[in-house]
């Protein structure tokens, strides 16, 4: 999510303790992609945000030590990045857990907190939206069943 020259990120607490992220979730039952980007960015952000096109879809892993006799988890992420205008903030939304604020950056700051990032994703996806990528949104088609929950 950019306007002016900086991006909105989220601070959140993570089992490797507080990090940088791009506003990002789940998909919920009966939503398209870009549904849930808009859904998670208003939950994470309090900023309404409406996707207009595809920055890239990438792939992520990462192992979790859980501690001494513990199996190591092994997380696979798959994101799909959407740029798009983002709204004004709405007073008084409380954002969701876990997140402690919602924070604009400018490219640097993004570049030199990498330490921080929850993924080596938050600053590819940046990356890539600043050097134009966009592809359209009917690059991604939802199927109507998507939102035919009775009929499973």
């Amino acid at each position: 999510m950019a306007r002016n020259g900086e991006y909105l990120l989220v601070e959140e607490h993570t089992p490797e303790g507080l990090r940088l992220n791009n506003p990002a979730g789940h998909l919920d039952p009966g939503e398209s992609p870009e549904q849930a980007c808009a859904r998670e960015a208003f939950e994470e952000t309090a900023h309404h945000f409406e996707p207009t096109a595809l920055v890239g879809i990438y792939l992520s892993r990462f192992q979790r030590n859980l501690g001494t006799g513990k199996p190591v988890q092994d997380v696979t992420y798959l994101r799909f990045a959407y740029s798009g205008h983002v709204g004004e903030l709405v007073p008084g939304q409380p954002l969701d857990k876990g997140i402690v604020r919602a924070i604009w950056l400018t490219p640097e700051q993004i570049q030199n907190s990498q330490d921080r990032h929850r993924s080596p994703l938050v600053w590819q996806s940046v990356q890539d939206h600043m050097a134009g990528r966009s592809f359209d949104m009917g690059l991604v088609h939802t199927h109507p069943s998507v939102w035919d929950l009775h009929n499973r």
